[in-house]
């Protein structure tokens, strides 16, 4: 029987070691790390559920590339391999597809880095994704089946939502994952400068909430009080009704993380809502305290409009995790040690603090690589979001370096870390279904 097997190239990446070292050192970090890297690929095992007999499919999700993936892929024989990558891990995803290559296994990348660089892409792979692969998809299988695959597959129009397949989740195995995925969106309807995944795969869409009814309802079978976090760049976007989707979130009885924008917290209706249908966190994006990234729209407003917004939010329960993007255009060593004041001090629940980060694809990207700034010396694999791959307008290349990873060492050290999670306890104990949650 044909055989396809999906791999998708997870886990953490920092390329400068004293990065590294942080990352796993620092108490606030090291639980971030450990549900990114669980987090099931659910492009692929979508893939697999629109995948009709007589293929059969397997998974094989892995941080980089070994013998042991290799071996464990090739093992099933496969008449074709599905690669997923992001930029950071691009660079695994050509070695791998090289070695399957050498056993005569042809293989297929997908994912946001190849619809930005399918040219750069098909130089490494036998076929190439570009955009909403679920269109495609039938195709690339016919095509695999006669030995006849094309270079580039790409749909003519945005895939109709309403006609996802079931993921198979059952490829996961009997492992727990620390969450679970589904996807409520594709897209975003804001064009933040600094964002790939709003953009390349096509206009914003939202799911039909009977879809999403019936992977709940998959996903409670594997874990029956799961952890979930949406797959969306920013839900409660769009203008439909809230209220069917809360209702079945609800009934799922699991408890979920998304990312939001801070604008829910203007909208006491919306709260209400979403806390009693099991969100316990959310993430917003501040990005920066002085900067303002072009294509933000409404999402751009004062830092006390903000603040007043989280505060709101997390007085019904919920959690707030503040992102913030360090080394914009203006950034000094002085504006950092400003933001370290206020992010140890802040009312926010949790941070995420990542380094401006210019993905191809993005309006960003376009400006620092027109401008020259964009570093010669740093690879796909350097775009983690923690590492420096242009040069900033203020500082040097080492000076941000440095004065990044002075802010995780104050931001993420045992005191704040602590803090936060005390504070993460007491905006649980007022969430309507929650007495506590860790």
């Amino acid at each position: 029987m044909p055989h396809v097997a999906f791999v998708p190239l997870t886990g953490f990446r920092v390329r400068e070691p004293e990065m590294l070292e942080l990352g796993m050192a620092m108490p606030g970090l090291r639980p971030r790390i450990g549900a990114i890297a669980g987090l099931p690929a659910l492009g692929l095992l979508t893939l697999a559920g629109m995948t009709p007999e007589p293929w059969t499919c397997s998974y094989h999700d892995a941080p980089g590339v070994d013998d042991d993936l290799l071996d464990a892929v090739l093992a099933q024989q496969p008449t074709i391999v599905a690669i997923s990558a992001l930029t950071a891990s691009i660079l695994d995803a050509y070695e791998l597809a090289g070695k399957l290559r050498e056993h005569n296994v042809p293989t297929i990348i997908g994912g946001l880095h190849a619809t930005a660089c399918p040219g750069e892409a098909e130089e490494h792979c036998d076929a190439v994704v570009v955009g909403d692969g679920e269109p495609v998809w039938q195709d690339v299988l016919n095509d695999a089946k006669t030995g006849s695959l094309r270079q580039r597959y790409q749909a003519t129009k945005p895939f109709d939502l309403s006609k996802t397949p079931l993921p198979r989740f059952d490829l996961l195995g009997d492992a727990k994952r620390p969450r679970m995925t589904i996807q409520t969106q594709r897209g975003c309807p804001f064009a933040c400068e600094f964002c790939a995944a709003s953009r390349l795969l096509g206009p914003f869409r939202e799911k039909p909430v009977a879809n999403l009814e019936h992977e709940l309802a998959a996903i409670q079978v594997i874990d029956p009080q799961p952890m979930i976090e949406l797959a969306d760049d920013n839900t409660f976007a769009g203008r439909r009704d809230p209220r069917p989707l809360f209702e079945a979130l609800r009934r799922s009885n699991a408890r979920y993380f998304t990312e939001v924008d801070w604008r829910i917290g203007e909208r006491p209706e919306l709260l209400n809502g979403l806390a009693a249908s099991g969100c316990v966190q959310v993430l917003i994006g501040v990005e920066s305290l002085f900067f303002d990234p072009p294509g933000m729209g409404a999402k751009s407003a004062s830092l006390q409009r903000i603040m007043d917004a989280v505060n709101a939010i997390q007085s019904s329960g919920i959690a707030v995790i503040g992102c913030f993007i360090v080394g914009c255009d203006g950034e000094t060593a002085e504006s950092m040690d400003r933001l370290g004041e206020f992010l140890t001090a802040c009312p926010f629940a949790d941070i995420q603090l990542t380094i401006q980060t210019p993905f191809p694809g993005t309006a960003l990207y376009r400006r620092l690589r027109d401008t020259g700034r964009l570093l010669e010396d740093r690879h796909w694999d350097s775009y983690t979001l923690f590492d420096v791959t242009y040069r900033p307008d203020q500082l040097t290349v080492r000076e941000l370096e440095q004065g990044f990873q002075k802010l995780v060492q104050t931001c993420f050290a045992g005191g704040p870390a602590r803090r936060r999670k005390q504070l993460r306890r007491e905006i649980w104990r007022r969430h309507p279904k929650l007495q506590s949650c860790e």
